[in-house]
């Protein structure tokens, strides 16, 4: 088996060496900083064939799943092409021998499929994705195009040296992803990778390809979900492969009946808790609140997502139950007939009132706001309709919840907000409340960068009191600076919480349960 090492960041990995039994870290912030320690990257700035690939295909690489630790030792002893290339954090391409086509290699098979029969074909041993360990594995992605025709989970199992019953349940996950033409190498690859790329490109290759046939290069670039181990996939494939998908622990220790508020012809009210994510994640559609809402319905069609909260905040979610009702109440959404009211425990008091800010138009965490527009930002207006102070949870409460320490300087006083929503911006409530000095308890992104705010009211460049820069690069300079004093995103709980939803005039109202930090109280 031939082996080249790509440089780092490259488009058509399949393999990265295995560095042993890696640390149980989470995810660093949402999908958007987790690699700066020598992970995979975020984003690959890619010179693509399409550029709407790039943010579909690179950006979801920060996710990350936590397989039983038997197997990550499994895995870490187990023979590995490049273990002998030294501690390179290089994604490799391997070129793999065509893998038999065995058609009739069923679901039901993989299923019942023994231990032993694993180790004698020489996978790890293996033992499924559950029970749900208590915390993720360092996010790791694979990249590969297929070079000869084959079954999607043969091909998978051989070429990254996984076991058959794990990569059924990556593809379970949706974790396992495909592209009838994969991207452009970036300007690093040499001229080999260059080379593999245009033979498998070529247009006279693609020509012949009854697949892609009437479709333009950006449409057969399209990303979509590998649903079945027994699919073909054809010699120019390009495959993405999460094999440590993001894990959400939470969903199992949920008693989600009671946590249903209202079940209608086209929809359900669900009190989401905090740790879980309302439809799924690029790499996890398996573990979340519409999956397990579902389940405990006892719906034969799962719900689907009409509108998302972040996974660490509580409270109301609308899930529909038919594809018009979604339909409509995106329709809803748009047209700002959808009321939304959160409740708010934040570590500073907050003045009563409209609060606006613009926030700065970059698809990333954090969400920087100022309030001035600077460079075209998003106007995010909230109201503040009372803040009142209630008692800072104790060490016992914020442990039980999962509450991250985020240094701030006094815990005896914290303010219950009631906010209403004006504007639906991501990460508006928890960056707004964070740019007036008042952050939200537990909220390990934005808190820290408040501190470091209060310590030196310069530091931030979008602020009241921000440098004057006598330069574009000294401005960018000194926002780089400004994110690097954010956080991770949190794992479990913050203090806020979605309470109310209401739409058609208030005709369907709904509120959820108590927050956390007062049923802690109660």
């Amino acid at each position: 088996m031939q082996i080249t090492c790509l440089p780092r960041a490259s488009y058509v990995a399949v393999k990265i060496p295995w560095r042993g039994c890696p640390s149980l870290q989470g995810t660093a912030s949402q999908e958007e900083d987790r690699e700066k320690k020598g992970e995979m990257p975020t984003a690959i700035a890619l010179a693509s064939l399409s550029n709407a690939l790039v943010s579909p295909l690179w950006a979801s690489s920060r996710r990350a799943l936590m397989a039983p630790a038997a197997l990550a030792c499994a895995l870490a002893a187990a023979p590995h092409p490049c273990r002998n290339r030294g501690r390179k954090k290089d994604i490799c391409w391997v070129a793999t021998k065509k893998a038999p086509l065995r058609r009739s290699f069923k679901a039901e098979a993989i299923a019942v499929e023994s231990t032993a029969s694993a180790l004698a074909n020489g996978y790890p041993e293996y033992k499924r994705l559950l029970p749900c360990p208590s915390q993720n594995q360092p996010p790791r992605v694979e990249h590969l195009v297929v070079s000869e025709e084959g079954v999607v989970l043969d091909y998978i199992s051989k070429a990254l040296h996984l076991p058959p019953l794990y990569v059924a349940d990556l593809i379970h996950f949706g974790a396992v992803h495909y592209a009838l033409v994969c991207p452009k190498p970036p300007p690093s690859a040499t001229p080999e990778q260059v080379q593999v790329f245009k033979e498998v490109t070529d247009p006279s290759v693609l020509q012949k390809r009854s697949s892609i046939k009437g479709k333009t290069v950006r449409e057969a670039q399209k990303t979509f979900r590998v649903t079945d181990v027994n699919q073909i996939v054809e010699a120019g494939t390009y495959l993405r492969v999460h094999v440590h998908p993001k894990r959400f622990p939470r969903c199992y220790e949920i008693d989600w009946k009671s946590r249903i508020i209202a079940v209608a012809d086209s929809y359900v009210v669900l009190d989401k808790p905090a740790a879980t994510s309302v439809g799924g994640t690029t790499d996890n559609i398996e573990e979340c609140c519409a999956t397990f809402a579902s389940r405990a319905l006892g719906l034969e069609t799962p719900l689907k997502t009409t509108h998302q909260i972040d996974n660490c905040t509580e409270g109301c979610v609308v899930l529909a139950r038919t594809k018009e009702f979604c339909s409509i109440f995106h329709g809803m959404i748009r047209e700002k007939q959808v009321k939304k009211f959160y409740r708010a425990l934040a570590a500073a008091p907050v003045p009563v009132g409209i609060i606006s800010h613009y926030m700065r138009p970059v698809n990333v965490a954090p969400r920087l706001v100022s309030e001035e527009s600077i460079g075209g930002g998003h106007l995010c207006q909230l109201e503040v309709l009372e803040c009142k102070e209630v008692p800072w949870p104790n060490v016992d409460v914020e442990k039980s919840y999962g509450i991250e320490y985020c240094e701030w300087p006094s815990k005896d006083i914290a303010y219950e907000c009631k906010i209403n929503l004006l504007t639906g911006k991501t990460h508006q409530v928890r960056a707004q409340l964070a740019a007036i000095g008042a952050p939200i308890v537990g909220d390990s992104m934005y808190m820290p960068a408040a501190v470091a705010e209060m310590c030196n009211p310069q530091i931030n460049p979008f602020g009241r009191n921000r440098k004057q820069f006598t330069s574009e690069d000294g401005r960018m300079l000194a926002i780089e600076e400004w994110i690097a004093q954010h956080g991770k995103e949190p794992s479990a709980a913050i203090g806020l919480q979605a309470f109310h939803v209401s739409w058609n005039g208030g005709n369907c109202s709904y509120e959820a349960g108590a927050p956390w930090w007062q049923c802690a109280t109660s």
